[in-house]
Formats: structure tokens, sequence, C-alpha cells
């Protein structure tokens, strides 16, 4: 006898226990699924994408599923009855249907707070594909009525929130983010972590007001949104709303058959996924287990795999929610998971922060710091995929290793035991992964998704897929693949020369002809430094401006409260007494932090977003240019005095350096390049400590490369030895031009070096002997590089459109941020801790820096 199974719902989670059923039935089933929407199974992880350019069917899950001839799905007849003595369901339309085992899967709605006024044409929740469609109607035909930008209110800090920001932004919309708590994301981020996000998040341009709440929306006499009003009666003007403040279970069906329920809401299940009718299963977002409803999909997923397993038999049970979570907000990354906030007894934190960069991690441990609880990344989750499956087990070494940044050491997922989850959207195994290399012959991440489903969802795990799938190639004796990213089957080095010899452009046109998808947070940046080597045009020019890492958005590095630093060109150290009378000024006028860098150059900190074009007009107009300290590019060129002054000095460095500072400018790279110049081997400006040392000789310049400083310090290696200026920069050209057409994404030149076949060896062999006959392309690409150098802020300043970005807030363009606050330190003033902020002797950024009290 067929069993008749109806699903009521066609979400992700039903799509997913259908995939689930069919593929291990044994027995004759009859599966129907019965959706609300009229539209087929959709992804509603990646709505975000539809203001990318994804259409509906873009977003639509795998249709193979339903092409099972076992499953009906029927579209746009949502139930509207369920009769349990009669095990039968009633459509909208009247339709009537038995069941043998009945599946609840509605979801959840989007919750609206009670704000008068939230009925309002242009008031939006962010929920399924209909929601988004009419939001981009609406912000299309306001901007055509306004003639002008639309503004747009978004309610709700969280996850959804700061998508629901995104995407406006991605529509040319002006965002602002009302969060009542003191932190975005706070159901994920401590108020450290929340500090971190909300500075990367205005980076973006996106406004942010916290402790703020809502009290109504306002109309005009059109009848559309004009403002909203807060909870001190201040008003904020906008032209439309988006309410993303949490979800409600669709448990309206379950209640009026009887079924049990929370009395937070959603139907209450057991381990099984079977509610107070043995009937009948819930799963997903409209499911109750131990008083709590998850709006998160893997939950989800793991009771779509129960309840199918329990239908045929099986004895499976769902283990709990986890809750770790992604931000797939692009430009911004953010992963909390496992006891983010440490409520473990005895629990420890580990914790990096590096407020140049914007990156705040913390791993939290077992009191014996050697179980991995949880923890919270902010600026890089790079390490998500393979920290997560490492919850509830042994981390092994020392914990602050996986926090470290590119250079350190890397999370070992090939030796993650087979019962760790990789795919929590999937819960997936590693020991599942291991077995399709094996079992299945799959050779890289596309070949695990089509056969286990990890990596299919929200792409989390991809990284540690690649790393298991590596290790089982390379235990098996098989080349392992050197592919970008997921995107690009090319490894940087294939990329960089299929740019070159295609002539290709922009990242649009590279990715359609090499590539596939839409990019991710590898690929384009990764991208934007070929095109910038390749193409050379400006950082923030056309569709590749979006391409940047955060810091190269505004062309300055983010400081620890929000702020930027500051940091003009000063070639060799050299500065005359009337660049620094303007320095001097610039830094007063402002209120700036001053300090002379390892680099010789001064550092100026504390400039606000809408103060960089003021104080870099008045930098380039006394013949300054930009130092670049924020790219991945040539940073510094440390020289001593040398011959000039020095009565030890054999070679003019100073002259040197700051020949090649200027003619490496500008230079972008896979990782940030500095040199040093010693005249002569007292080796005052520590030059082997550099990508490229040079040291003065009696017989000429010696040349080192392939030293660097940070987490792993290595000595550079002596490549030429006493020659000539000519010569020694004919070689550093070529060192370099072959360090950026070969070396992997993020690769310093001492990891590329060393990783080199034949090393030192046979670096020599290709840019001295010509062993590979590139050296007159290296020499001419090095050529047009220095041709087509143009100062990047100085560009900016002559171009309005770029200058549009550099505003703290968008509907205050000059206001500057209320929370920036500062104390007096050795004749300064540097950021205010907690501690001084709470006593209020604190200097308030934008007022007379008048001490308050």
């Amino acid at each position: 006898m067929t069993a008749r199974i109806v699903v009521v719902g066609a979400g992700m989670v039903a799509h997913r226990f259908a995939d689930s059923l069919v593929s291990r039935a044994e027995q004759d089933i009859s599966l129907t699924i019965l959706g609300e929407e009229s539209r087929r199974p959709y992804d509603r992880v990646g709505l975000t994408r539809f203001f990318d350019g994804a259409g509906a069917e873009d977003l639509e899950l795998d249709p193979a599923v339903l092409e099972d001839p076992r499953i009906r799905l029927v579209t746009g007849d949502p139930v509207a009855q369920i009769d349990r003595a009669a095990r039968t369901v009633r459509t909208a339309s009247g339709a009537e249907l038995g069941y043998d085992h009945l599946v609840l899967a509605t979801g959840s709605s989007a919750a609206r707070p009670p704000v008068r006024g939230a009925e309002h044409p242009g008031c939006f929740v962010y929920r399924t594909l209909d929601d988004v469609e009419q939001l981009k109607a609406h912000v299309e035909r306001r901007a055509a009525q306004l003639g002008r930008p639309v503004r747009g209110v978004v309610i709700g800090g969280g996850l959804l929130g700061l998508e629901a920001a995104g995407a406006l932004q991605g529509l040319d919309a002006e965002p602002t983010v009302i969060q009542s708590s003191d932190r975005l994301m706070s159901a994920q981020l401590d108020l450290p972590a929340g500090a971190v996000l909300r500075r990367l998040i205005e980076q973006r341009g996106i406004a942010v007001r916290t402790r703020t709440r809502t009290t109504s929306v306002l109309a005009g006499d059109d009848g559309e949104v004009r403002g909203v009003v807060f909870d001190d009666d201040t008003v904020l003007e906008t032209d439309l709303v988006v309410f993303t403040v949490g979800v409600r279970p669709r448990d309206e069906l379950a209640r009026a058959a009887g079924l049990v329920c929370a009395p937070r809401g959603g139907v209450e299940i057991d381990p099984s996924c079977r509610t107070s009718d043995p009937d009948i299963s819930a799963i997903g977002e409209v499911a109750s287990f131990e008083g709590m409803c998850v709006g998160l999909v893997a939950p989800g997923y793991a009771m779509a795999e129960v309840a199918a397993d329990r239908i045929l038999g099986g004895g499976a049970t769902f283990a709990g929610y986890d809750l770790s979570t992604k931000l797939k907000l692009s430009g911004v990354d953010v992963a909390s998971f496992g006891d983010a906030f440490a409520t473990t007894p005895g629990a420890l934190d580990v914790v990096y922060t590096d407020p140049v960069s914007g990156v705040h991690k913390k791993l939290v441990l077992s009191d014996d710091a050697k179980t991995l609880l949880g923890g919270m990344l902010v600026g890089d989750a790079s390490a998500y995929g393979a920290l997560r499956p490492l919850v509830g087990g042994a981390l092994g070494g020392d914990p602050a290793a996986y926090l470290m940044p590119a250079g350190g050491v890397e999370a070992p997922t090939a030796e993650l035991p087979d019962e760790a989850v990789v795919c929590s959207c999937a819960s997936v195994t590693a020991g599942t992964i291991r077995g399709a290399v094996h079992e299945e012959g799959c050779t890289d991440v596309a070949g695990i998704k089509a056969c286990t489903k990890a990596g299919a969802t929200c792409g989390s795990c991809v990284f540690a897929i690649k790393g298991l799938v590596g290790a089982e190639l390379a235990k098996m004796g098989r080349s392992v693949s050197t592919a970008l990213c997921e995107h690009f089957e090319m490894s940087r080095a294939q990329l960089f020369d299929a740019v070159r010899v295609s002539g290709l452009t922009t990242f649009s046109s590279v990715i359609e002809r090499f590539g596939r998808g839409r990019g991710c947070d590898v690929c384009k940046p990764v991208l934007a430094s070929i095109l910038a080597v390749l193409v050379r045009g400006h950082v923030l020019d056309g569709e590749n401006a979006t391409l940047q890492d955060t810091n190269d958005h505004v062309m300055a590095n983010m400081q620890k409260d929000g702020t930027y630093s500051v940091v003009p060109r000063m070639a060799g150290g050299e500065v005359t007494p009337e660049g620094l009378i303007v320095i001097g000024e610039i830094a007063r006028d402002y209120g700036l932090y001053t300090k002379l860098t390892g680099g010789q150059r001064i550092d100026m900190f504390g400039a606000r977003l809408e103060q960089l074009p003021e104080i870099w007009r008045r930098l380039v107009d006394a013949g300054f240019e930009s130092g670049q300290a924020y790219g991945k590019s040539l940073r510094t060129v440390k020289s001593c005095v040398g011959s000039t002054w020095c009565r030890y000095g054999v070679l003019d460095s100073v002259g040197m350096a700051v020949n090649l500072e200027l003619r490496y400018r500008g230079l972008r790279a896979p990782h940030k390049l500095k040199l040093g110049v010693s005249g002569c081997a007292r080796e005052c400006a520590e030059a082997r400590g550099k990508d490229a040392g040079i040291i003065a000789t009696a017989q000429g310049w010696n040349l080192y490369v392939g030293g660097n400083g940070g987490a792993t310090p290595r000595h550079a290696e002596l490549l030429v030895e006493g020659v000539d200026d000519e010569t020694l920069i004919r070689t550093i050209d070529r060192f370099f031009m072959y360090y950026i057409r070969t070396a992997d994404k993020l690769q310093r030149t001492a990891p590329w070096l060393e990783a080199l076949e034949g090393g030192i060896d046979g670096l020599r062999e290709v840019i001295l002997e010509d062993s590979l006959g590139i050296c007159a392309d290296l020499d001419a690409l090095m050529a047009q590089h220095v041709d087509s150098y143009q100062d990047e802020w100085a560009a900016t300043l002559a171009d309005p459109a770029k200058l549009a970005r550099f505003q703290s807030f968008v509907n205050a363009p000059s206001t500057p941020d209320p929370d920036l606050a500062y104390v007096p330190e050795r004749g300064q003033v540097r950021p205010a801790s907690i501690d001084e902020r709470r006593s209020g002797d604190v200097l308030i950024a934008g007022t007379t820096l008048e001490v308050r009290r």
C-alpha cells in the first residue's frame, strides 16, 4: 500500500524534507507538497542576491528534486483546515487530500512592531520574494518621482536588518539602521564585537543608530512615508521603512486543529519531530523544541532529515539548535558560533583585535583551555568554516594561532574527526565528505555539493570542504586543486595571465568569460589587485570600486574608534621643513594624534570620514600624495642617512630610497610591499627584514629579497651583489613583477619565495638569466606601471562622484559622530576607554574639545 505523505508549506525546509524522503524511500510513497506562494521553492537565505541581479529562477532550489514522479507540488493553494480525525487537509480552493502522515512546514511570518503608522504604503517587511520585488519597485518609483536617491530606514539591526540595508544600498538608496539595543546583531555579538561591526557597516555608507526605539511612522499629504519618530520625539526623514524585527511562527493551522503549541508560539515537537498527534510532524521555523523556535535554516534542515528518517522507520532524533550564523553582507564578514557569549561555567576568552584592519576575533574555551566552546569573528570570518566543526572538541596547539591573520597557523581542517559536522545547513560530517572523495570520486567543492549538499546553502563551510578534499586527494597521491575559489577554477597566477592575455578590464567581464556565479570575498579583492596592475585605473573607478577591501573604499586605514589615519608619502623618509609645518597645522586644526611610524613617515590619527577630503586637499596642495598605507601595495622604502651625511656611508641610500619609492608607488600586489636601503654594512635601515632590501658596499649594491617582519619574521636572501644603480632597479622591477604575476592570494614574498620551484636559485634563473623568456614582458609591465601612475587622492579630489562617498551620515553629511570621545595624553589625545567614557572626563569629537564633566 502506498504511504500518503502531505507537506504543508513549500519553502526551503519542505524542499529538503522531500529530497531526503524520496532519496531514501524503498517502499511506495506519494508525497504532496502544498504551497501558499505561487512560486516553486526558492533560496530564502540568498534573498539579497535578488538585488545583485539574480532573478526568481536563479534563486530556485534544485528543480531535479521535485521532478521525481512520486512528488506532486501544488503552488498558490494554501491549506485552510486540518481534520485530524479524518486525516485530511482542505485547501483554500476547496480541494481535499487524505494523508497517512502530515508534515507541517509552514515556517514563519515577518513580525511588525507596535508602531503607529506601520500600515502606511512605503512600509515593508523583508521575508519573501514578493516582499523584495515590491520593495525594489517602490524604490525605483520613488527615486524617479523625487529625482534623488531614496532614503530608507531599516527597523532592526540583526542579521536580516543588515542584509536589508545592504539590499537598499544595492538599489542606490541611502539606508539607516535603527537598533533598540546597544549594538548590532546583539543576539550573536558582544559589545566589543558589535562596536567593530558598527564601524564596518558605517564604513560602507550605512548609517546606524543604536539605543533608539521607533514609536511611529509619519506620512505626508500624498500618503507616502516621510519620516519616523523616535521615543525621544526626534524625527528622521525617510522615504520608506523596512521592518526586520523578528519572525512569528505560522502556527495558526496547528492551533485550530488542536495541536499543542508553545506559549510563545510554535507547534511543540519531541526529539522525533512529532507533534502531540503522532501522525503529524512539524519542521522548521514553525516547530518549537524545548520552548524555542529559531529562524535559521540549518536547524530546519536537521529537522527535515529527522522527520524523513522517522517516517521511513528509522530512529533519528533532533539534537537541538545550532545557532551558528554568518553575515552575508558583501564586504562585511561576521560569524558567531557555539557558546559565543561564554555562558559555560569557567569558560575562558582568547581575543585578537586589530583596530587598523577592523578585525575582532574571540574564541571561547573550556576552563582548561583545551576544548573549543564557541567564538565570534568580525571583519575576517575566513576561519569560520574550519573552526565551527571543532566546537566541543579539542582545539590543539596554541588557541591564539587560530585567530592570527594570514601568515599564522590555519585551522587544521584535514584533522577533523569523522563525526565533526562541517556543513551545519545540511548536517554533513567530515566523514561523509571523506567518503564522497573515496567512494563517489568527488575531487572539488562542486562535486561535494552535488554528492552531499554540503556548501550548497550559505557557503560558509566551503573553506573547510576544500581543505578536507585536498587532504584526502593528497593521501591518495592525486593532485590538489589550486582553484582561487568556487567561482574560478584557475589559481591566482593563472587568472592573472588570463586577464593579461584577454585584455578584459572589469570583474563582470572576467567572471563571465573565465568563471561562474557572481564572485565572493575571496576572488573580488584578488581581481581588484590584478586589474589595478594590468588596467591601471583608479581604485574607485566604475564597478571595480565595489571589489576593494574595506580600507581601499575610502583610501584610509580605519582605527579602533571608527575614525581614520592619514599617511602622506614621505619618500625615503625625507620631508622638507615646509612640509612638516603643513602637517603640523593640519594635525592642530583637526585635533589629530601624530606619530612617527617605523616606515619613516608621519601618521595622523583620528580623522573622521567627512574630514578626509578636506585634509587631503590641503596635503595635495602642499605637494604631498597618498602614502597608500591602506592598500595591498608598496608601503614605504626605509633608509638611513647614507653617504650624503653619515661618515660611514658608502653610497647615497636616501637618494636610492627616494628613487625606488617614487618608481614603485601605487604598485598593487598580492600583499603589502616594503623596502629598505642601508648606506653601509651597519644596516641601520634594517633592509634584510624587508621584501626587498638593498645594502651598499664598496663594490656596489647588494640586493636581498623575500624578507618580512610580522607574525612570522624572516630574513631576506641575497639575490645579487655588487651591482650598479641600473642593474639594481631592473632586478627589483623583475622580482616584483614576477611575484605579482605568480603569487597566490594574500601571499607575501617570503612564503612565495619558499614555495618557488628552485628557491632563490630558481628566481635567479628566471629574472637574471631569463630561463622562461619572460623578462621583456616583466620589464614592459613595470614600465607601463611607472608611466601610468596617478595619485589616488589627487584624482579623487577632482571627481565629485568619488567625493560623495565621504560622509559619516548620509542624512547629515557634515555632522560628526557623537560617539567619538577622547582623553588627553602626553600633549595629544587618544580614544577614551569604556571606564573613561563612564566617568565623563572625555573630550567629545566635533565640539570645541573642552573637557565635559
